[in-house]
């Protein structure tokens, strides 16, 4: 078995993370200061959001030099020194890589405009069509933050593919040079010390044909360029020629893979892949995350089912950057609040695979209370917002539809302490802070025994402790629809694990079988034939 196998990841996004400096937003030092509170938690790998150069119309998925620090997070001296401080806590690092676009601040596109330049080729650039004189984008794409995928440059009379914002510029993977380009931005940070990489949009980035596609309420064109053939080789040429040789890590950020093609990415490709089908598959319509319907735990127990038992390994997670808090979205933020939290935490740990927890979700932090657009910075939720406007949905409905799963509820700074601003800064933070700091925040989480941050501590003791709770094998048992049950198992040591993911209380078909070790309420009595809501134990049998 690999590190990775048996390590607990901890997702920073750093503006939001910790402020060292006390300008409104995190950075580098600010992180090193946190190291020890991760060790503490029993973290033993860190994946860093994007600190390289950016020019941050995305909060930095817009690179504008692969090779150097966002000034606004620190130096390279800065990262050097994280590394240096998290290797003597055994504590692995790994970056978010971001390679299917650039900025459009970047050099190599600033120069792609003259179309005799060696870096025109380094983007997809087309000539208009001309329907009656007029010119419009080259086909019919739409981008996935929504409007055209096609963005026209004055300069030279061409457009440029942007699949995301139009400040952020598709690389053309068409061009071999582009392919050397990656390799050096690998090796270069791999010869640094990291670990490995989060490969953001990775199924994005090569498209086999720009012709129209068929007409689709989002996505419009995704057939050539998802998990297309041409991406596949070109993983697997970085794979051979630099991840492989460095034993690096790799875990891909794959949008709308099906379990099948999911298994095709981890074939000398990358070492792991997101799913989200757990996101996209339980609590929105036609995986349009603004069409909220009601969450039936059942179909997420289904999902996690497939995917325990059809792939050999999988991430496992419910919040990264782009997701609203899983409390507010699973459980329960009021009455059976820390059952939840503590339900959720139990889930995420204990089956096979290797988990991911996402800063503030240790402290059981929610959604937040925004009152209205004038609070938002993520330019996604803008976009749908002004959409549904256009859509003519009153001010108030498009509104509270974009909350549903805004990214914002997870990109809040982090409430260190009660005080001003959560201890986070004193000045004004880049963003606001949740409603909520002077109950859920660090400093009080530390000082309650039962506390959501202590119960992941223990979770997590555990987990590192037991091998069966990290590479055993996982053996579903059927005690209910709402209920999550489940035996790991390894030589001689057995645990038994039962989760009821519903908020209503639910009979249990067997009596619960073993020593009842860890659970979420004050009391467990393994002859109770009832779970109550959010419950969860672990037995050792």
């Amino acid at each position: 078995m690999e590190w990775w196998n048996k390590r607990v990841f901890y997702q920073i996004y750093p503006r939001s993370f910790c402020d060292a400096n006390n300008d409104g937003m995190g950075d580098i030092q600010g992180i090193i200061s946190k190291l020890p509170y991760l060790k503490e938690l029993g973290i033993g790998a860190i994946w860093i959001s994007p600190v390289t150069a950016s020019s941050d119309y995305d909060n930095g998925y817009d690179v504008s030099d692969y090779c150097d620090i966002n000034p606004k997070f620190g130096t390279m001296d800065d990262f050097k020194a994280l590394l240096k401080e998290a290797d003597k806590l055994d504590i692995k690092i790994v970056m978010d890589l971001v390679i299917n676009h650039t900025s459009d601040q970047h050099r190599w596109f600033i120069e792609s405009k003259n179309p005799e330049s060696p870096y025109h080729n380094y983007y997809v650039w087309k000539e208009p069509r001309l329907v009656k004189g007029k010119k419009l984008p080259p086909n019919n794409w739409d981008s996935l933050f929504l409007g055209s995928a096609w963005k026209y440059c004055e300069e030279n009379g061409l457009y440029y593919l942007h699949l995301f914002t139009e400040n952020q510029p598709d690389l053309n993977y068409n061009n071999p040079a582009v392919i050397e380009e990656v390799k050096k931005i690998l090796k270069f940070w791999l010869d640094m010390g990291v670990a490995g990489f989060r490969c953001d949009v990775i199924n994005c980035i090569y498209k086999t044909s720009y012709e129209d596609a068929k007409k689709r309420r989002i996505k419009t064109g995704k057939e050539f360029y998802l998990s297309q053939k041409g991406c596949h080789d070109i993983l697997k040429e970085l794979n051979r020629d630099v991840l492989k040789p460095y034993n690096a890590f790799t875990v891909g950020e794959t949008m709308d893979v099906s379990l099948e093609e999911a298994k095709d990415f981890i074939q000398d490709e990358l070492t792991l892949v997101f799913p989200f089908e757990h996101h996209t598959g339980v609590d929105c319509w036609f995986q349009i995350p603004v069409l909220k319907r009601k969450y039936k735990p059942f179909r997420m127990i289904k999902i996690l089912k497939k995917w325990q038992t059809k792939m050999p390994w999988t991430p496992l997670f419910f919040e990264n950057h782009d997701q609203a808090r899983s409390v507010s979205r699973f459980g329960d933020e009021e009455k059976y609040y820390k059952e939840s939290v503590k339900m959720l935490a139990t889930v995420l740990l204990t089956q096979k695979g290797t988990p991911f927890i996402y800063q503030g979700e240790e402290i059981g932090l929610t959604n937040t209370g925004f009152k209205s657009m004038d609070e938002i910075d993520d330019i996604a939720t803008k976009n749908i917002y002004d959409t549904l406007r256009r859509l003519k949905f009153g001010k108030k409905r498009a509104f509270k539809m974009t909350m549903n799963y805004a990214r914002d509820h997870a990109r809040t700074p982090m409430p260190w302490d009660d005080s001003e601003n959560g201890g986070f800064c004193t000045v004004k933070p880049w963003l606001r802070l949740n409603e909520r700091y002077k109950e859920i925040n660090v400093k009080k989480n530390l000082s309650e025994p039962d506390s959501c941050f202590n119960y992941y501590k223990r979770l997590i003791a555990l987990r590192n402790k037991e091998e069966a709770l990290q590479t055993g094998d996982i053996e579903f048992v059927d005690l209910g629809k709402d209920i999550f049950a489940y035996y790991r198992k390894k030589d001689d040591k057995t645990f038994f694990i039962l989760s009821n993911m519903s908020g209503k209380a639910q009979k249990i078909k067997e009596e619960v079988r073993g020593l009842p070790i860890l659970f979420n309420y004050r009391n467990f009595n393994p002859q109770q034939k009832i779970l109550r809501p959010f419950e969860s134990v672990i037995t050792r049998i």
